[in-house]
């Protein structure tokens, strides 16, 4: 047996001492190949056809295809905020992933605290605004496109009453629920905005519900903050119209489209997986709108009328442009306890806008404790 031992080892020597050149070559190239960056995304709520994990996962697939055999990216879905959120964002760390994106609001805080235990792993909390050394916020301005889909609902609405399912009273929602009343009422001085808190991101039985109290209460024309296609569906049935969110849901509703406000991730997630390749990332804030091209309005209906769909392009290159703010005011806005938060020939700050914690006048509602 040991005879046959050594004879195999001879045989193994000589074998490597009669490698080719070429094949020599090949092994140390192979040996060199850098081990591709692992990037993680932690989704809030499945991965469907379309809505705000959706728009994320498009961002993922940018980053795949921009850069290729040098990333290598994962997700996980339906990922509950709080505990859960922090129990898989720490396994994404612990398997290897160096660039960990959290895009939901409520993932902040645990982000931050899976952050210090790994000092090495970069994170970008999407929606947040707390950072650290590893972790960058980013986030975008949704209220640019509200405030554009508001002019439309209220070029399209008959009854003057727009519906709103809403999810959590969180400033993002806020401020997409005023700069919408603000667009409508930009052209309609009497549109209002019936407001249903649902308090919750994803349950799309308690968005069509909502959507379904909201139009018996005269609503003709709806939009959403929650996360499924659900207030669309319920559009479509009832022969009412809708504004889309996050993506465009014309395959869910054809007929009932206005516009889709639609957000887009793949640049900026690439931007930030070159970052951590090349050595340069570093932590920061970032809040892109129209003129980032990180908001845009897209995806008009066969409803809407031509004229319609070029006067909210022309107010999205103001934007753009600088000239149209959202919250900016000639005349004086008041909530609607009839308080003034924005005094007249006055806009807000990004600050303001960021800890926004009310209701326009125009908005039949109060903000859900």
């Amino acid at each position: 047996m040991y005879k046959n031992l050594v004879s195999a080892g001879a045989c193994a020597l000589v074998a490597a001492c009669f490698l080719t050149p070429a094949l020599a070559q090949d092994s140390k190239a192979s040996a060199s190949v850098p081990e591709p960056l692992k990037v993680g995304f932690v989704y809030v709520a499945p991965l469907t056809d379309a809505g705000w994990v959706h728009q994320h996962d498009e961002g993922r697939k940018a980053v795949e295809a921009a850069l290729g055999a040098k990333v290598q990216t994962r997700y996980v879905e339906n990922v509950a905020e709080g505990p859960d959120g922090e129990r898989v964002i720490r396994d994404l760390a612990q398997q290897g992933y160096a660039l960990i994106f959290t895009p939901s609001f409520g993932y902040m805080e645990a982000t931050l605290k899976v952050a210090q235990e790994f000092p090495k792993v970069r994170f970008e909390s999407i929606t947040g605004y707390k950072t650290a050394p590893n972790v960058a916020a980013a986030n975008a301005r949704y209220y640019e496109g509200r405030y554009l889909s508001g002019i439309a609902a209220a070029r399209m609405s008959k009854t003057h009453i727009a519906g709103y399912v809403a999810g959590f009273p969180i400033p993002e929602v806020l401020q997409g629920i005023n700069a919408f009343t603000l667009g409508m009422r930009s052209v309609d001085p009497k549109a209002q905005v019936h407001v249903v808190w649902i308090n919750t991101w994803f349950d799309p039985t308690r968005e069509r519900d909502a959507a379904m109290t909201l139009m018996n209460q005269g609503a003709d024309v709806l939009a959403f903050h929650t996360a499924s296609t659900a207030v669309m569906a319920a559009a479509q049935e009832r022969g009412k119209l809708a504004v889309a969110y996050h993506s465009d849901m014309r395959s869910v509703a054809p007929d009932a489209q206005i516009l889709a406000v639609t957000h887009q991730w793949g640049a900026y997630y690439t931007q930030r997986a070159k970052a951590v390749l090349d050595g340069t990332w570093k932590s920061g804030n970032v809040w892109g709108g129209v003129k980032e091209g990180m908001i845009r309005v897209e995806g008009f209906g066969p409803k809407v009328p031509k004229a319609v769909q070029d006067e909210v392009l022309a107010r999205q290159k103001d934007i753009a442009l600088g000239k149209l703010k959202p919250f900016a005011a000639r005349a004086a806005v008041l909530d609607n306890e009839g308080q003034v938060v924005i005094p007249a020939g006055q806009s807000l700050s990004d600050e303001q806008i960021l800890n926004m914690n009310y209701l326009v006048a125009g908005v039949q509602g109060k903000i859900s404790k």
